[in-house]
């Protein structure tokens, strides 16, 4: 799979995802910064969400449509997306800024209007959100620009992950990558279930990855070990700006630490490897061996005594000691000299 010039799989460093979600908090100079940290910190991607209060939900007050309790409780989902979203207007000096800073920018459309406006702006990408993933025909609408596709499954049932892959692939998406996902704001680590992702990559055969909502980089880091290839993260400025998403983001700091420590995971996987590796080579010498340990003449017989298992390694391997003792020395031997073949008769 490749996003713009950027392999993404197995073989390559993981692909790390700064979303920018909400955490621009209403200023487009904000947008800009949080796109310039993203590169910084050494992120592949910085990824938008693309929705209206409109085009998201509906003005309505009644019951189904309030938040209680949470980050966001106290108001209705149209109040939160209304604050919330990235104005479209913004979305093409974004990108515009995203491609000088030399970053992957791509977005998540939440309905149909919002593909176009990102097709307009040849988004390299599309990433459907979890809250998104059983909303077949708009997953078949993005599916059919060809682009590239991520799919968050948080809250989706395997039955459900199976249907949204079909309706991908039917549409058209020949490009497609899946991401376990626990939809908590912030969710624990306790949630996550990293086995999960092996068994992903078993059951539907596709690169997949991690959507994480902790509030560290310790899952995020150890998924890699278990086969992520892409890792998503939120990312703020500055957590304390209070923003709808801020509580549960990185800062600069935090996500130039994860971009390091999932890379330095991943280089540590290596493959399967018994070989002498290149930083043990000077090592070898200080490996255990036999050495005298008692001077002994000509015709001696060596002893218990007389032989001792150290280190460093100019000896022979200790596992010939049973075969040294009780040789006849064909030559004076010194105390702390290696034994070799060459000392007995």
């Amino acid at each position: 799979m490749k996003i713009q010039n950027r392999e993404i799989g197995e073989d390559q460093p993981p692909f790390v995802i700064a979303e920018m979600s909400a955490n621009h908090n209403g200023s487009i100079e904000a947008a800009f910064e949080i796109i310039s940290k993203a590169k910084a910190a050494g992120a592949d991607a910085v990824k938008l969400q693309t929705y209206r209060a409109d085009t998201i939900t509906i003005d309505s007050d009644a019951e189904e449509f309030q938040i209680h309790g949470g980050l966001w409780g106290g108001q209705t989902l149209y109040q939160l997306y209304g604050e919330a979203h990235t104005p479209w207007e913004w979305h093409a000096p974004l990108f515009e800024h995203a491609r000088k800073n030399d970053i992957i920018i791509f977005s998540s459309p939440f309905d149909n209007t919002a593909v176009d406006l990102l097709e307009d702006l040849n988004a390299p990408a599309y990433k459907i959100a979890s809250f998104e993933a059983v909303d077949i025909p708009l997953i078949r609408y993005v599916a059919r620009t060809g682009k590239p596709m991520i799919i968050s499954t948080g809250m989706a049932n395997i039955e459900e992950i199976q249907e949204a892959i079909d309706a991908a692939k039917g549409a058209g998406c020949k490009d497609l990558a899946i991401l376990h996902c626990v939809s908590g704001y912030p969710s624990p680590a306790s949630d996550y279930n990293l086995r999960t992702i092996p068994d992903m990559i078993r059951r539907f055969g596709l690169i997949t990855g991690l959507s994480d909502h902790t509030l560290d980089n310790t899952t995020a880091i150890a998924s890699v070990a278990l086969g992520a290839c892409v890792i998503e993260k939120h990312f703020t400025l500055d957590r304390s700006r209070g923003g709808p998403d801020d509580s549960f983001s990185l800062e600069p700091a935090e996500m130039a630490a994860l971009c390091c420590g999932a890379r330095t995971a991943w280089e540590a996987l290596g493959g399967v490897n018994y070989a002498l590796k290149s930083s043990e080579a000077g090592n070898v010498k200080y490996r255990r061996s036999l050495y005298f340990v008692k001077d002994l003449k000509i015709g001696d017989i060596v002893t218990h005594d007389a032989v001792k298992s150290i280190r460093p390694g100019f000896g022979l391997a200790p596992k010939h000691l049973d075969e040294v003792l009780g040789k006849t020395v064909a030559k004076a031997t010194k105390w702390g000299q290696p034994v070799n073949w060459e000392s007995f008769e």
